[in-house]
């Protein structure tokens, strides 16, 4: 992915306001926000980002169709994540020079990923599935692949995943709930010791 950092955060907008602030906080300590497709301000709020954020590499998460990722793009988004795999999204992105990170947790999803010439894959929901262990069980047979877990993982396995050489970094929303501010603060300063 062009964009570069440890730990991607998931962000859920639900007007400007709320964009503003939370953005604001992201802005100081993290270089990127994945603004996701739950509320009806997703497009409005990348738009926002783009505009307001160029420094924070943004992008559109929970997207699940090409129509969602075809106005995250139009929005500014520069990568698109799924909960699953979506050959129409993959070709969305294809088209527009986006990165694509499509929800895969089998054998069958990263070969079909694979199929898609997409070697970096989100494994959601990461605990659910097996986390790390998991991870690093399907590393064998496709060494290609790098994962991005998300759903599980947080401040108190963050620096057991990291130290996997077959993650690319970890998604979450943890440090979005509670004082924004304080929470990227911290993780921030988590970071620079991993």
């Amino acid at each position: 992915m062009k964009c570069v950092s440890k730990v991607v955060p998931v962000v859920v907008l639900n007007d400007e306001a709320d964009a503003k602030r939370q953005l604001s906080a992201l802005a100081e300590h993290l270089p990127v926000a994945e603004i996701t497709f739950r509320t009806g301000y997703a497009e409005d709020g990348i738009k926002y980002c783009a505009k307001n954020f160029p420094n924070i590499c943004v992008g559109a998460g929970t997207v699940i169709n090409a129509e969602q990722a075809e106005r995250a793009v139009r929005a500014g988004a520069r990568f698109i994540v799924s909960p699953g795999l979506s050959e129409k999204v993959a070709a969305v992105c294809k088209r527009a020079g986006v990165d694509y990170l499509p929800g895969c947790v089998t054998p069958m999803e990263i070969e079909a990923a694979l199929e898609l010439d997409i070697t970096t894959v989100k494994f959601f929901p990461a605990q659910v599935y097996g986390g790390l262990k998991a991870i690093k069980a399907l590393s064998a047979p496709f060494p290609q692949v790098r994962f991005v877990p998300t759903g599980g993982v947080d401040e108190a396995n963050l620096a057991e995943y990291l130290a996997c050489d077959r993650i690319a970094f970890v998604g979450g929303s943890w440090m979005m709930k509670g004082d924004t501010a304080e929470n990227c603060k911290r993780l921030n300063t988590l970071l620079r010791t991993l």
